[in-house]
C-alpha cells in the first residue's frame, strides 16, 4: 500500500487527527443527549478514558476508528507491511489493539459493560448505535432490579 502523499502532506493531514471530540463521538454523542442519556465524555476517572461513560449504569463507550484500532487486521497488516513505513504501523496498530483489550478487562474488572462501535458505523447508523445502547442500558436495569430484590 503505497502512499499517495508526500511526507509534507501525510504529515499535515495526520496533525489534524484529534484524540477528542472526533466527529464520530460528536455524532454519537449529540444523538445519545437527544435521547436524554447524560454522560461524561472522555471520562479519565476509568482505565483508557472511555469517550463516552454513562455513569448511572456503568456503561462505557469507545468510537473508534477503522485505521487506528485495526479494523480487519488480518487484511490491514498485509497492505501496510507493503507500504511506506509498515514497521512503524504494524507496531503501532498492533499495540492499540492490544491495548484495547487490556482496557476493556480492567473495566470488566471494575463491573463496567463495554461497548465499541466503528467510526463508520456510528457515521451510517448512528440511530443503529442509540438501540445498541438502549438495549445495553435496559440490560442493566434489569440486572439492578434482579439484585435489589
Amino acid at each position: 500500500m503505497t502512499d499517495i502523499m508526500t511526507k509534507e502532506q501525510r504529515s499535515r493531514t495526520m496533525s489534524h487527527i484529534h484524540k477528542k471530540d472526533t466527529s464520530i463521538e460528536l455524532k454519537l454523542r449529540k444523538a445519545l443527549w437527544h435521547k436524554g442519556y447524560r454522560y461524561r465524555k472522555n471520562y479519565s476517572a476509568l482505565p483508557g478514558s472511555p469517550d463516552i461513560a454513562l455513569t448511572k449504569y456503568k456503561i462505557a463507550i469507545f468510537c473508534d476508528s477503522e485505521f487506528f484500532h485495526g479494523k480487519d487486521w488480518e487484511i490491514l497488516k498485509p497492505k501496510l507491511e507493503k507500504g511506506n513505513n509498515s514497521e512503524y504501523w504494524v507496531k503501532k496498530i498492533s499495540r492499540n489493539i492490544e491495548r484495547d483489550k487490556e482496557k476493556d478487562q480492567a473495566l470488566l474488572f471494575l463491573g463496567w459493560t463495554i461497548i465499541h462501535f466503528w467510526g463508520k458505523d456510528i457515521l451510517n447508523n448512528v440511530e443503529e448505535c442509540i438501540t445498541v445502547v438502549e438495549e445495553t442500558v435496559f440490560d442493566e436495569k434489569m440486572t439492578e432490579d434482579l439484585f435489589i430484590e
